[in-house]
């Protein structure tokens, strides 16, 4: 598989949401899967269609979490540090913190009235539980998986 595909315009994108920068990451490691040897992060750019800048903050993300090793210089670039069947989704998503900031921006929204104290502890409650539920279920699907569904 050739990773460079410039036949579509890039999409310009600075602040992916966090469900987007999800589905992003989960490309990205795709393509790796896909692709024999390391890719550059312009080559991931091009194939996937994105800037180069948003692509490496992901891969940086990955990157510290041990999914995906980097290598800088003339034959540099990123590569898969485990098979793709070892690499679960929820690997992906405990990578790039979304909990966190999904969180976040949940209690943010709840301050200034009378009950948001008591409205913050029962969100922060039902949110430990959507987590949970939602690693549960990542963690039965791999990169190979999607993958394998991609083709």
């Amino acid at each position: 598989m050739s990773i460079h595909n410039p036949s579509n315009k890039k999409a310009a994108m600075t602040c992916p949401s966090t469900y987007k920068s999800f589905s992003l990451a989960v490309q990205i490691l795709v393509a790796l899967e896909r692709h024999s040897g390391r890719c550059s992060s312009g080559d991931l750019a091009n194939y996937l269609h994105l800037e180069s800048t948003l692509i490496r903050r992901i891969l940086k993300s990955l990157a510290q979490e041990n999914l995906i090793e980097s290598r800088e210089g003339r034959d540099g670039g990123y590569r898969l540090k485990k098979q793709a069947d070892q690499i679960t989704l929820a690997d992906v998503y405990k990578a790039l913190q979304l909990h966190d900031s999904i969180r976040e921006s949940m209690m943010d929204a709840a301050v200034g009235h009378c009950f948001a104290d008591q409205f913050k502890q029962s969100l922060s409650d039902i949110l430990s539980e959507i987590e949970l539920s939602t690693l549960n279920v990542l963690r039965f699907h791999t990169i190979a998986d999607v993958s394998e569904r991609s083709v």
